[in-house]
């Protein structure tokens, strides 16, 4: 089958899903997304698979990529959209189909709800599954040190505090001791099946990392028991579906494992596709700790007493590499303090090194510790290359070597965030390309002066180019919000796929008519926003006014901690008895509680922060009135923001109008699309920040926005 044909039978399907599906209708927006997800997955070669045939003719050339952008307003159904097509294309080809999401709501509605009902109407058979990391499922190995000590290690009492980097108290051993019994308790009666996400309460997050699975203490197949692992029952169940739901983090740190199919191999859908750039920063930033250093000593007791009985000569390294490093940090960790000591004295707590340049006196500590803790990790390579082996051999033996092997994996992490963060530090950028963002931490913990060391690329796309795209033969990257002040420019930019010749870009317009069914309200203050307390003062006056007109459902979304709290304490007594304040409880209860007072003719009003201006479908009258109470500018004080608009003015280029004033119209747009969500929806959403309005960069914003009946202050009086 030819690709034009591929991609004209997987549209016809979508066509039969929508018309034999019961209250499904023809949408012009979505069928025209359908279209193009069809003609993008179509036309990629996928690795492996017999060569490409174009109208009949072999192709020569290279492989195909094939890369669809594709921004569709809320309404047009985008998850149909790209599902269904993607499907008929995946399975036509015996190919699979990757989702990958930010954020959980949006997993759970694939999973829970849009997969199984296509599973019961697509003409053909295919079987989907959730994929989580290591992290969310039980180790029971390591659960098993806990509550049976005989087969713990010598030094597992010394354990430090996740947090506080000091030995529990005898009260707080007890306390652990009996939470570990309960989850071992839950686990064998089958009350509980290892998922985290499972357990009726939320564990103690002091105790979950200490039980959790992860990929350097796992010996797989050769565990005791692998048989019965949460985490490789999920992997078996991945083995046989057709579509794979992941989430971006999953989807990056997997790159060089084999948690997930090959991406040559596979058809990528990247949903949510805006957090993708921010993803991939935190995926690949590193930071280390330069004031507890209990853990090398517990590290090289594990690997000498575990190498010894395993004959591996690598050993006879560690003491004076251990030695070596533990001075290099502790240099390190003085000098810092010399050049930066006064600057992390003061409330911010961080320093960041200007064009991460580092000072001359710190290159040879740096150098010193980046190279011992090579030859350290070196080391540790060999022992766990001979334990897995001995595990191998000596099945009678299994137990108590894998317990050495998680024993050693729980703490080799450590070493590898000190090589990379040293190794980070070192890095100089050349000529023209932008620095490696370095940054420092000061904090108090308890009577210890705790200093970190963090580092982070700062520039995503290039990441995500390096990292990602080249493995990648076809993909959908899909949002409501991926145009800025109605441009592509931003985002191709933050993913990596500006200048891509094997990128398409698609708007879908929303099937709603905004300008009959919201308000937009300009309502501004006197005092400017930059004036923190005088604006926020006016700001909360004239919110207070408002919400008194409320008389169904409300959002407020406060761009600060400190915003919100304010406005919380102003509540007149009238008002407080309808507010519900996010992190007063769990999202669901709120939401819950919202639902419930709307249904019996309650107003009901939220107060949320930034993670409530996405992700919340508040339809009908649970949000006939959104206020945002100021532009939802990035924080100012990230390092990484700051390290690269540093760069760019060395380059002659405005970080404000290249960085700040994108991103914060994507934010804005996300924020404004909680007030109409069908086509029945009627809202008002008003801005109390004048910038909107009165600055040129605000009729950017607004351009960027959902075309609203636009009210001003004098007009919605």
């Amino acid at each position: 089958m030819n690709r034009s044909e591929m991609a004209r039978r997987a549209l016809e399907v979508f066509d039969q899903m929508v018309a034999t599906t019961p209250g499904m209708r023809v949408r012009t927006g979505q069928r025209q997304m359908a279209e193009q997800v069809a003609a993008t997955f179509s036309h990629a070669d996928l690795a492996g698979q017999a060569e490409a045939q174009t109208d009949g003719q072999a192709d020569l050339q290279a492989p195909a990529r094939s890369i669809a952008v594709i921004q569709a307003g809320t309404g047009v159904g985008k998850s149909l959209a790209y599902s269904v097509p993607a499907l008929a294309v995946a399975l036509a080809r015996q190919a699979r189909v990757l989702i990958s999401t930010a954020t959980v709501a949006l997993q759970e509605q694939l999973v829970h709800k849009d997969l199984p009902a296509l599973a019961r109407a697509m003409p053909g058979e295919f079987r989907f599954a959730l994929a989580k990391g290591r992290g969310r499922y039980l180790c029971q190995l390591k659960l098993d040190r806990y509550v049976r000590p005989t087969a713990a290690d010598p030094d597992d009492d010394e354990e430090d505090d996740l947090f506080a980097g000091l030995p529990p108290s005898q009260q707080e051993k007890n306390r652990r001791q009996t939470a570990y019994q309960e989850l071992a308790d839950a686990f064998s009666s089958g009350r509980w099946d290892g998922d985290r996400d499972t357990l009726s309460v939320a564990p103690d997050p002091l105790i979950w990392p200490s039980v959790a699975a992860d990929v350097s203490s796992c010996t797989a197949r050769h565990c005791p028991f692998y048989g019965s692992c949460s985490y490789f029952v999920q992997r078996k169940a991945l083995v046989g579906a057709q579509v794979i739901v992941v989430n971006h983090d999953l989807l990056l740190s997997s790159l060089d494992s084999r948690a997930l199919p090959e991406l040559d191999k596979a058809l990528l859908v990247i949903d949510e596709a805006h957090h993708l750039p921010a993803t991939a920063l935190d995926q690949f930033a590193c930071q280390m700790d330069l004031s507890r250093l209990n853990w090398l000593e517990r590290l090289s007791s594990r690997a000498l007493r575990v190498g010894a009985q395993l004959g591996v000569e690598a050993i006879a390294d560690i003491p004076s590499q251990a030695a070596l490093i533990r001075q290099a940090v502790q240099d390190w960790a003085r000098l810092v303090l010399h050049e930066y000591g006064a600057a992390l004295s003061t409330q911010a707590g961080r320093v960041r090194l200007p064009r991460g340049r580092l000072p001359e006196a710190m290159i040879e500590p740096l150098s010193q510790l980046a190279h011992s803790a090579q030859v350290y990790i070196e080391a540790l390579r060999e022992i766990s290359k001979t334990l897995r082996a001995e595990i191998r051999d000596q099945p009678s033996e299994a137990r108590r070597l894998a317990a050495q092997y998680a024993q050693l994996g729980s703490l080799a992490p450590r070493m590898e965030a000190v090589y990379a963060t040293s190794q980070c530090f070192l890095q100089m950028a050349d000529a023209g390309q932008p620095p490696v963002a370095k940054w420092l931490t000061r904090e108090v913990v308890g009577d210890l002066l705790v200093i970190r060391a963090h580092a982070s690329p700062t520039l995503p796309g290039s990441t995500l180019r390096g990292q990602l795209w080249g493995r990648v033969r076809g993909a959908v990257l899909t949002s409501a919000t991926l145009t800025s002040c109605g441009r592509f420019d931003f985002v191709l930019r933050e993913t990596g796929l500006a200048e891509d010749p094997d990128v398409t870009t698609l708007a879908v317009d929303s099937p709603f008519d905004f300008a009959r069914q919201g308000r937009l309200v300009l309502a501004g203050t006197r005092a400017d926003p930059k004036d923190v307390s005088a604006f926020t003062q006016e700001m909360v006056g004239a919110l207070l006014a408002d919400l008194r007109k409320v008389q169904h459902g409300a959002l407020v979304l406060f761009t600060s901690r400190e915003q919100m709290r304010l406005a919380s304490e102003a509540l007149p007594a009238d008002l407080r008895p309808k507010v519900l304040q996010q992190n007063e409880w769990s999202r669901l209860r709120l939401l819950r509680q919202h639902a419930q007072r709307v249904a019996d003719g309650l107003p009901s009003i939220i107060f949320g922060l930034q993670s409530f201006g996405e992700g919340l479908d508040l339809p009908g009258r649970l949000c006939e009135d959104l206020f945002i109470t100021k532009l939802p500018f990035a924080p100012p004080d990230d390092p990484v923001g700051e390290a690269r608009a540093e760069w760019l003015r060395t380059q002659g280029r405005d970080p404000f109008m290249e960085l700040v004033v994108p991103a914060t119209a994507i934010r804005l747009a996300q924020w404004v699309g909680r007030a109409i969500r069908t086509e029945d929806d009627e809202a008002h959403v008003t801005c109390y920040d004048r910038r909107l309005s009165q600055t040129a960069y605000g009729q950017r914003l607004l351009a960027g926005l959902p075309p609203f009946t636009r009210v001003q202050p004098s007009a919605s009086a």
